[in-house]
């Protein structure tokens, strides 16, 4: 999601200067790449380039290509057979074993574009699918690209009502976002790369104290979106914290009031007030919360619990499997810098179903197709 967000943010700037782009789409992947099918990298006239399709060594052949889709306003499928071995034959430097095909599609201003497409992907609260259309059996022909944004209750179709497969289509789509899970499906001599893409993570942090700040960077870095809440205006400020999309100043039990909470929201409790950290646990506790992570050694968190459980707060084994406490992945940390580093691998390992172990006892493939 956060190479989307940067996309978007280039595409903008480019619309504002007046230069014209393409956007390239890993639809599919054979064998082994740097980047898996839904890498994408925006390519404007003058050739600036923002997002990634490989390790860096497709990006030059690619601009190239993308300099001719803007010129005559036509989709390009490109392959790229990194399985071959003669380098000179290709043109470019390749490092991995397998075959990347890559859909350059210009940009133009209509009012529903393939730029348009990923904004509704951004917009979308909950997972949303993006399907692209490529033809690998007949390049010549007419690639259909970027068609169809699909989220629970919302569709935006560019192009889609043209196709002759567009009930099929529509389907498998829809059963993309039931099982959260990306197809790739034929259909008359066209491939159909059906893209489930997941929500952006909301990061609460309760608490505006200095070790607050690095964690903020951390995730701004991953295109979270962070809420930055605490008791005290003179913490809670846009000055200490740039990165915050949002800034609340509240009691415990008024914070959530300004909050949109839904599975993809993950809370870290780092105040050093152990009267407010309770009062805000307390609220936090009914609600199925994904995430909560509480700094600070394990006895006051059990402390906590304790005294909330003595006072008739039911805290259920769903609760004890969401709060970690003490907070972050065991990486030796010891500054601010460093214990923001564990606390942001730890959500993402949730978040994403990792294990937070060392790929190197990893038996599968390291990404899933």
């Amino acid at each position: 999601m956060k190479e989307i967000i940067d996309i978007v943010a280039a595409y903008d700037e480019a619309v504002k200067s007046g230069k014209k782009t393409a956007l390239a789409t890993v639809v599919l992947v054979e064998g082994s790449a740097y980047r898996r099918a839904g890498a994408r990298m925006l390519i404007t006239e003058d050739g600036q380039l923002t997002g990634a399709i490989s390790g860096g060594c497709l990006e030059g052949d690619a601009l190239r290509k993308a300099r001719m889709v803007i010129l005559q306003q036509q989709p390009l499928l490109v392959t790229y057979d990194t399985m071959d071995d003669d380098d000179a034959k290709l043109g470019v430097g390749l490092g991995c074993n397998g075959i990347i095909h890559i859909l350059i599609e210009p940009v133009n201003d209509a009012q529903t574009n393939p730029i348009t497409l990923l904004k509704a992907a951004i917009s979308s609260r909950g997972y949303s699918v993006l399907v692209t259309v490529f033809s690998v059996e007949d390049r010549k022909s007419a690639q259909p690209g970027s068609c169809l944004f699909l989220a629970d209750g919302e569709t935006l179709s560019n192009g889609l009502e043209t196709l002759p497969y567009k009930s099929e289509l529509l389907d498998d789509a829809k059963n993309a976002l039931d099982n959260q899970c990306s197809s790739v499906n034929t259909y008359e001599g066209y491939t159909a790369f059906v893209e489930c893409v997941k929500p952006l993570i909301s990061l609460v942090i309760i608490g505006a104290g200095n070790d607050a700040i690095p964690l903020t960077k951390i995730a701004s870095v991953l295109g979270w979106s962070i809420t930055v809440a605490d008791g005290r205006p003179n913490y809670a400020s846009a000055d200490r914290f740039p990165f915050a999309k949002k800034l609340t100043v509240a009691k415990p039990d008024q914070v959530l009031n300004n909050l949109e909470v839904n599975e993809w929201t993950a809370f870290v409790l780092m105040t050093h007030n152990y009267n407010y950290e309770i009062a805000f646990l307390k609220e936090l506790l009914p609600l199925d919360i994904s995430y909560i992570g509480v700094l600070g050694p394990k006895k006051k968190l059990q402390r906590m619990l304790g005294e909330l459980e003595e006072n008739g707060t039911v805290i259920t084994q769903r609760n004890l499997e969401t709060i970690h406490g003490p907070v972050g992945l065991d990486i030796g940390s010891e500054t601010s810098e460093e214990i923001a580093l564990s606390i942001i691998a730890e959500i993402k390992a949730v978040f994403s179903a990792g294990s937070g172990k060392s790929l190197k006892f990893k038996t599968t493939v390291i990404h899933s197709a």
